[in-house]
């Protein structure tokens, strides 16, 4: 990225200088700019742009420095040679604000040997150094090429170039060979040889645009909306959803309540659904349910018609769905006398559908996996309330854990209470972290039913995920309709933008990305298999290899996406590989793509005929040397079917 070095200006005339598009990142010289501590705090609080903060003499250094740092300076520029307690006291609070250190050394006079500098490097190092910046003064060609020889070997966290007018190619140069960013003149160089920033943005990006948008807006959640529909035409009495946005599997979910007997009109963005209970043991009379594309309403259906249907019933799908393996339902719905058999021959002994269910759901306790995911769970957690009797679940090795909790949300708004008690170390708790449960206790209470509620759905994170990660690979992007207390599952796009580098900003409903320099990141993606192709595409955009844990959750979506996944990143020309539940994947940043000709392959490309793997390919054909074409576009209709309207 080009950071632009801002000096002898006031708080107002920097403020006006970060809001051009040009100015990515920016270099403030606190010892240079007239902003006393209160502004200093003003800035930083408020700039969404990573800035980096740089005060190399004069009165009440440390105290301009503090203020940026703990106002949230994405970079604090702190000399190798300061004194050893300054060190120590900047090293410790740039680690409890999170703001990364860069250690420097700068040679005004000259360049010294490889040797000396690869030693100043390791110092750096020594000395807490997420960054190091190591500037010298080149006399001649040869001098740029000796500090450029430091990244020999070495990809991530050095900036290293030469200053004077023989230097003044290094500062791109550097960018060619790894540097997370390079300085830029704004209208006045700080340093001998320094580009202004236009010419620079010209020189690295040429006819490259980015993606600068405000204006996206995401569909209603599906997970909830799902959920809800279902309950609403359970309930007694008539509900209202509002929010709602039409989907193939949301309007599945609507066929499915009009299939159980439940009226469903809708006006605008609000459904009014007219329930049928409340409900007894083998009130239901269906011999057929479709459930159209969707995975969460045949595992959601498959309890609720063994609690109340009279007789045996056949479930249908279409599309996808009959090619995708149920998993451990077959065992798990036998735990509680119900037995699923499939129609048709196949070569394994998963369950598919078409398939037939039999017998009634008998309430009791019972052990059942997790690994397999939460939408079954899901099911039993809505059906067994509806039992006469009482019921304990415990779930071992639990997946996709968010999901359960959305199905409890649901459930509470309308009138059912299910307990939850949550297994694991005491990490789980102080990191709120879902990986370390090892199991979860649920206690349902029989003889409840469900009455009508008034409720509001959602924004879809998932389908925000997308454009979020196009705004932090591309320019920036604001996503409105976003609740960030949400229980979705997908919401860790946050994190995951977080971990990459990404600038990201929350404001009400609004979540605003933008564009910083990108490394690497280790992630664990079980809980949020959804968002695992769209955070694929970002690491192919990070520079150094990336893991992303969870591969084992992919197998069985609308394709498999694991394959699919690597087959995707291959034909972009990124090197991804598979082993065990890790996926590992090489990137690149995009300053480095546009600079080496190493942008994304374009070419021909199929999703799969999956929405996730639709949306991932597109916003990958943003940083592709040619057209991307794909298959199949219109599978986003299952999840998101104006995407590409607002894309």
């Amino acid at each position: 990225m080009i950071c632009t070095s801002i000096q002898h200006k006031n708080l107002e005339q920097i403020l006006t200088i970060l809001d051009d598009p040009f100015v990515e990142m920016a270099e403030i010289r606190l010892d240079l700019c007239e902003l006393d501590v209160p502004q200093i705090k003003e800035l930083f609080e408020s700039c969404e742009k990573p800035l980096i903060a740089t005060c190399r003499s004069g009165k009440d250094a440390s105290a301009r420095m503090e203020a940026a740092v703990e106002a949230g300076a994405r970079y604090l520029d702190l000399d190798i040679s300061a004194p050893v307690g300054v060190s120590q006291h900047f090293q410790k609070l740039c680690r409890k604000c999170g703001t990364e250190l860069i250690r420097s050394f700068h040679d005004f006079d000259g360049t010294p040997s490889l040797d000396y500098l690869q030693q100043i490097e390791a110092r750096c190092r020594r000395y807490g150094a997420d960054v190091a910046k190591i500037v010298v003064t080149a006399r001649s060609e040869q001098d740029c090429e000796t500090v450029l020889s430091l990244y020999d070997g070495t990809r991530t966290s050095l900036v290293a170039f030469a200053m004077g007018e023989q230097g003044r190619s290094s500062r791109l140069e550097c960018l060619r060979r790894g540097a997370p960013f390079s300085y830029a003149s704004f209208d006045e160089a700080t340093a001998p040889g320094q580009i202004p920033y236009e010419q620079m943005h010209k020189e690295v990006y040429g006819e490259f645009r980015g993606l600068y948008r405000n204006d996206f807006t995401t569909p209603a959640s599906k997970s909830f909306a799902q959920r809800a529909i279902i309950a609403a035409a359970l309930a007694q009495g008539t509900s209202h959803l509002r929010g709602y946005t039409p989907c193939d599997d949301s309007e599945s979910a609507i066929s499915v309540a009009k299939q159980i007997g439940a009226k469903v009109t809708r006006r605008g963005t609000t459904l009014t659904i007219s329930g049928i209970g409340p409900l007894e043991e083998g009130q239901l009379s269906l011999q057929f349910l479709n459930v159209g594309e969707s995975g969460l309403l045949t595992r959601l259906s498959i309890p609720l018609l063994a609690a109340l249907n009279s007789g045996s019933t056949r479930v249908e799908g279409k599309g996808t769905l009959p090619g995708r393996p149920l998993g451990s339902a077959s065992d798990i719905m036998a735990a509680f006398g119900v037995i699923l058999r499939s129609e048709g021959e196949h070569h394994d002994r998963e369950v598919y559908v078409p398939l037939t269910i039999s017998g009634k759901l008998i309430p009791g306790t019972a052990d059942v996996p997790g690994k397999g995911g939460s939408q079954l769970i899901s099911g039993l957690l809505m059906a067994l309330p509806l039992c006469a009797k009482s019921s304990k679940l415990y779930v071992s090795e639990p997946k996709s854990i968010p999901y359960m909790f959305i199905t409890l949300d649901v459930l509470r708004k309308f009138g059912v209470q299910v307990g939850n008690e949550l297994e694991g170390p005491i990490e789980m708790l102080e990191q709120q972290d879902w990986s370390y449960c090892s199991g979860i206790r649920f206690s349902v209470r029989g003889g409840q039913h469900y009455t009508a509620a008034d409720m509001e759905l959602e924004g879809d994170w998932s389908a925000a995920a997308n454009f979020l990660v196009a705004g932090a690979l591309y320019g920036s992007a604001e996503v409105s309709g976003l609740d960030q207390k949400s229980l979705q599952a997908d919401i860790s796009i946050l994190d995951v933008l977080v971990a990459a580098g990404a600038c990201v900003a929350g404001d009400e409903d609004v979540i605003s990305v933008r564009k910083a320099p990108l490394e690497c990141f280790d992630f664990d993606l079980s809980h949020c298999p959804d968002i695992f192709p769209i955070t694929a595409v970002l690491a192919a955009f990070c520079d150094g290899t990336t893991t992303l844990a969870g591969v084992g959750r992919l197998r069985s979506k609308e394709s498999d996406r694991a394959e699919a996944i690597v087959s995707m990143l291959t034909g972009f020309g990124v090197r991804a590989s598979i082993d065990g539940d890790v996926m590992s994947i090489e990137g690149e940043t995009l300053v480095s793509r546009l600079m080496n000709g190493r942008l994304l392959h374009g070419g021909q490309f199929t999703s799969r005929h999956d929405h996730r793997m639709a949306m991932a390919l597109s916003v990958a054909a943003l940083g592709a040397d040619a057209p991307v074409v794909i298959d199949d576009t219109a599978c986003v209709a299952k999840s998101f079917p104006d995407f590409f309207e607002q894309f």
